[in-house]
Formats: C-alpha cells, structure tokens, sequence
C-alpha cells in the first residue's frame, strides 16, 4: 500500500492562552497544499518491523520517526498487527513549519487502519493522531479547516485556493518550537480568525491574518523578514511564515512570474 503525506500550512496562527496543563490554546486555519512524502507499507509474514527512508536525511533515530511511533501506537492496543516493512521517501523539509512528520505520523495511522482492517472511525483515529502530536489530527481529515485548543478542536470551512499559486521558501533555519513559544506573550486577537479569512486578499497585507510567533522569529533571524519582503517585492499577495517556522510561503496570482530563487533560496512552486 502506497500513500502520499502532503505538508499544510497555517493561514494565521494566533496562541491565545497557555494552559494549565503546558501546551497552548491556538486559533488557525490549516491549509492542505500538494508537496508531498511518499511512504509504502507492505504486511511481512513475522512479526518484525523494519523502517527505511530515502530523500531529505531524517535527523535521529528510526525508532523515534512518528512512523515507527504510529505503528507502535496502534499495535499496543490491536496485537493482531502484524510485523510490517515502511519506506520513506522524504520531501517535506523537516523542521520547517509545514507539518510532514506530522502528516506521515497520520497517514500511517490510516493506512495500518485499512492494512489490518481494524474497521476505526474517523474520531478513533484523531484520538490516536493527538497522542502523535498536536498538528496530526489534522492530517487525518487534510482539508481546509478551522482549528482551537492544541489544534484538534477543528471544523471544516468552505476555501479553496486552488486557482492560486502557491510558492515555498525554506532557508533551512531551525526553529526551537519551546523556544518559540517561550519567546511570545499569548493573547486574545483583535479580530478572530473565522472572520479574517474572508477578507480579499487585497487587504491581507495589512487587516488579514497573522502568526504570532514572525515577530520573536524573525526578530532572532532577520534572514526570515527579509525572504517576506522579497516575496512581496516579487509580486506575492500575501506572504507569511507558517507554524513557528522557518518557511515562509506566498501566494501569488497565476500569471505572476515566480521567481526562481529568493534571497539566495530556491523557491519551490505547489500548483
């Protein structure tokens, strides 16, 4: 069985309060876009599982690839899983905001749902998926959506960019996620973000949505402001970091010329 993972990205990203429990309350809306993993699953007769990757170089330890952390997930509570083999092939920039670890967490979760036929529904899986982290579950829907709480509390809204162009720099910062969040003072936007998505993009520059964490982030790594402002001097109508970074992406109108690089950063084009 073959699945192919795709990143998202957070049109806004507003952290509006700090729990008790140490995670954060958010307001975004995930944004599905076509850059994509691809990662096969093939049952073995034994009980064994056997992990391989190819593409981007995956920092760490196999055994620590939300993959791996998925099978071992569902294998705890259905032992009838049999031993599998998983490849990777890495596209997705890791460290990046775009959420592909997360995406090949989910999809492996569903694809060993319909492998095993253990029959979960939709909500059984994002129970699963919130144990893999706080952006999976929505890898398990992938469409455009509202998202509170850790990002698990979604609903699905009516959006589609696709008559747009989508362009994504990445200049290979990391970001410490703990960091970010450390660097930020949480707070209740001015406008919510239900009501600022609508808005024409012309106004997006300046009434649309926001991420909190650009001004800390790019405050540390001016390097991320100023790919902003060259993708907006390119023509963008609109750029943002998304997630806590690094990438930043931009939208453009399609007979916009899309430049090749930006600040010295190959651009990489979703149609």
């Amino acid at each position: 069985m073959v699945s192919f993972p795709n990143c998202k990205i957070n049109l806004g990203l507003y952290i509006t309060r700090k729990r008790e429990d140490g995670y954060h309350d958010l307001e975004t809306v995930f944004y599905p876009l076509p850059l994509k993993d691809a990662l096969e699953i093939i049952r073995r007769s034994d009980d064994e599982i056997r992990f391989t990757q190819t593409g981007l170089e995956i920092p760490g330890d196999s055994s620590d690839n939300l993959c791996m952390k998925a099978y071992r997930l569902l294998k705890k509570d259905f032992p009838q899983i049999g031993g599998v083999e998983m490849h990777l092939h890495k596209k997705i920039p890791m460290g990046a905001g775009l959420g592909g670890g997360s995406a090949d967490g989910a999809f492996t979760l569903k694809m060993l749902n319909k492998l095993f036929q253990l029959g979960l529904p939709e909500e059984q899986l994002l129970h699963y998926a919130l144990q893999l982290g706080s952006d999976c579950p929505f890898f398990i829907r992938n469409r455009p959506c509202l998202a509170a709480g850790r990002g698990e509390a979604m609903k699905d809204i009516d959006l589609d960019f696709s008559h747009y162009r989508f362009v994504l720099v990445d200049p290979g910062i990391h970001i410490s996620t703990a960091w970010a969040f450390a660097s930020i003072e949480p707070r209740k936007p001015r406008y919510a973000i239900e009501d600022v998505i609508w808005l024409p993009f012309i106004e997006w520059q300046e009434d649309g949505p926001v991420n909190d964490f650009e001004p800390a982030v790019t405050k540390e790594y001016p390097e991320i402001a100023r790919i902003k402002n060259a993708l907006y001097k390119a023509g963008a109508m609109y750029a943002s970091m998304t997630g806590s970074g690094s990438t930043v992406y931009a939208i453009f109108m399609p007979e916009t010329p899309i430049p090749t690089s930006v600040e010295e950063y190959p651009t990489i084009i979703v149609d």
